[in-house]
């Protein structure tokens, strides 16, 4: 034979609901399809547009629950999935979201709402989706703060780059001296520039600690042609940077409390009391979720509530901690047709990336296990790919973290790989290398 016989048992797939409906989700009005059973051994499909508004959506609701539904299909749609997802949510139904991929009908049959609708109601009743995840009401609102103050500091850092451009066109290269544009020295000087200041030596002097060692090249950096103009523009940018830096406090104000209100994510006191305020002591049997997550090498505290916000505290939406990497897109995705086999790139959570992402590059020069891990796969395969392997690693060390409270991070060292490799695959790599160089390796162990 040419090769091994596998025996795959398929999972029945006749019919799992007996009541589903289905809406193909757009801006205005979605097409609702549901599949009844007619009394006589078929099924009874009926269809009718609903408009995209609280009040018709919540009649449906209703109607739905009377006729006893078990399970509503919504496709993802831009966001205009919420309103139909949220208020069946409510209205006690059993919603599942599902991605337009998996829900495509065949190629080569008539594409119209009212046959997609039909499509999923009949994927729905035999049980042929695999639903989303959307995390719960509680985890949702922290998730708009988290993702506001995200934006937010997006925009400021857009500010502050349309600043370096600005000085750039004044033949000023203060961002070749400092290490980053948002030091308070480069405050300073950017407010004397803006108050009509314009002698490079005193500008320099207005460096601050560590950056007065390098006041000649700040004065000669500081060296241009800055005009009025130059002047107004810069002091509308920092208006706005004030502006979003008070938005993005107020954001954090936000999630902080957001996130005390969740019991999902308090610890415990030595004494088994738990609320927002407990676990917060070193001797707490359990921290809470955000300080379980503080502990990882990268990660920071407002780091951590944005992850929580992304994942959710219940990994039993997750079955396994590679069910995690997958949704964050951190896997690759393996396309084979015949001989020819390739990865291409996984779809997944952009937001949750992002974050460990940020998490992967704070740990990467940290003394620690990640640190460590980060530098030996730099080493063989480049900073981007090694970012992408921490940042897996983190994304498992959080599902761990998240799914048994009591658990606590356990720091490895950085000499931990070494420490546990094999001693025979070690020599025979270095034996190797050195055959490689023209040598003749003759192995003598040393005495006890």
């Amino acid at each position: 034979m040419a090769g091994r016989l596998h025996v795959v048992r398929d999972q029945p797939h006749e019919r799992v609901f007996e009541r589903v409906a289905a809406v193909d989700v757009a801006k205005k009005e979605g097409v609702v399809c549901t599949r009844l059973p007619d009394g006589s051994g078929g099924r009874d499909a009926r269809w009718q547009k609903v408009p995209a508004t609280a009040v018709e959506v919540v009649a449906l609701a209703a109607v739905l629950v009377s006729q006893g539904i078990e399970m509503v299909t919504l496709e993802s749609t831009s966001d205009y999935w919420r309103i139909w997802y949220y208020l069946f949510e409510a209205a006690g139904l059993r919603v599942q979201l599902v991605n337009a991929s998996q829900a495509k009908n065949l190629p080569g049959r008539p594409k119209t709402d009212k046959l997609d609708a039909q499509w999923l109601a009949r994927l729905t009743e035999m049980g042929m989706l695999r639903p989303s995840f959307v995390p719960p009401e509680g985890i949702r609102a922290l998730r708009l703060y988290t993702r506001t103050r995200t934006r937010l500091v997006q925009d400021r850092t857009r500010c502050w780059q349309r600043i370096e451009k600005v000085l750039e066109d004044a033949l000023i290269k203060v961002s070749s001296v400092a290490s980053k544009m948002t030091t308070m020295s480069v405050r300073d000087m950017l407010g004397a520039l803006i108050a009509g200041e314009r002698d490079p030596q005193v500008l320099a002097g207005l460096a601050r600690s560590r950056m007065r060692a390098k006041h000649d090249a700040l004065a000669e950096a500081l060296e241009g042609r800055f005009e009025d103009h130059h002047a107004q523009v810069i002091e509308m940018l920092l208006e706005e940077i004030d502006f979003l830096a008070g938005k993005i406090t107020r954001a954090e104000m936000l999630i902080s409390e957001q996130l005390a209100s969740l019991p999902e994510a308090w610890g415990a006191d030595p004494d088994g009391v738990t609320g927002p305020d407990a676990g917060a002591g070193p001797d707490a049997p359990a921290l809470n979720a955000a300080d379980r997550l503080d502990e990882i090498p990268g990660i920071t505290a407002e780091l951590a509530r944005s992850i929580i916000s992304e994942t959710g505290l219940d990994m039993t939406k997750f079955p396994t901690a590679d069910h995690l990497v997958s949704w964050a897109g951190l896997c690759p995705r393996t396309i084979q047709s015949g001989t020819r086999k390739k990865n291409g790139k996984k779809p997944g959570n952009t937001y949750l990336r992002g974050y460990l992402g940020q998490a992967a590059a704070g740990a990467a020069g940290t003394n620690t296990f990640l640190g460590e891990r980060h530098a030996r796969i730099a080493r063989r395969r480049g900073p981007a790919k090694a970012q992408v392997a921490t940042a897996r690693s983190i994304a498992v060390i959080i599902w761990h973290l998240l799914s048994d409270r009591d658990a606590r991070y356990a720091e490895l060292g950085p000499g931990w790989y070494q420490q546990h490799t094999d001693k025979n695959k070690k020599t025979r790599n270095h034996v190797r290398q050195l055959e490689a160089l023209g040598y003749t390796v003759t192995l003598t162990p040393t005495a006890a």
